[in-house]
């Protein structure tokens, strides 16, 4: 069976799917990298990162599933961008189609007040965060998603504003893209609500594994 790679966002490490996990059938065929980790030592630039990726994906011999959360999801939107086949289907959470400069000034206004032990339980130390901010300011895939042809399942938490017009323009502009948002959820939907986002992709992997 093809596998299935699950990937965190920035603010979280790959435990964050855990639970998620443990609500899931065909555990041994899942992944979750740790970005920090395929990284090998480099610097967490996009570009360093993206390569990583399309490297571990590589690895593992086929076709895969791809799910992503955030930055998780905008790594899986960019490698089905580029490889659309090596990927069987797409699973888009709380994902942006562009990035948000306004939110990322302001975000890195917040990271540059905090101490550097915050950052222990984020995907990576206070120097890479800011180094894979400032490299990804420009990304834009809003001209290119409608090139999608795999299955295509869109979650977003309803407390997630900052991500809920990008779940519909997703949605609306990848070809038989399916939205789903999930009601009393934020943006962190693998850890606020993992049952209920284990229940939507076994419903989704079941119609297309």
């Amino acid at each position: 069976m093809e596998k299935t790679i699950l990937v965190h966002g920035s603010g979280h490490k790959a435990s964050s799917w855990k639970e998620t996990i443990s609500y899931l059938h065909h555990r041994e065929d899942i992944l979750c990298p740790e970005l920090s980790a395929i990284l090998d030592g480099r610097e967490a630039s996009y570009s360093n990162l993206r390569a990583a990726f399309e490297t571990y994906c590589a690895q593992t011999g086929g076709p895969v599933h791809l799910c992503g959360l955030s930055l998780g999801g905008i790594l899986v939107l960019d490698y089905v961008l580029e490889h659309p086949e090596n990927v069987k289907t797409l699973v888009l959470i709380g994902t942006p189609h562009k990035v948000p400069k306004g939110t990322f000034a302001l975000q890195n206004v917040v990271f540059r007040l905090l101490p550097k032990s915050t950052f222990t339980s984020m995907a990576f130390d206070k120097k890479n965060t800011f180094a894979l901010g400032n490299t990804m300011k420009d990304l834009d895939f809003s001209d290119r998603v409608s090139e999608i042809r795999c299955p295509t399942l869109i979650l977003c938490g309803e407390k997630d504003s900052s991500n809920l017009k990008s779940a519909h323009f997703l949605a609306q502009h990848i070809p038989g893209a399916e939205l789903q948002v999930l009601e009393r959820t934020g943006h962190v939907v693998n850890e606020e609500n993992p049952k209920v986002l284990a229940e939507r992709l076994t419903t989704f992997y079941s119609a297309h594994l």
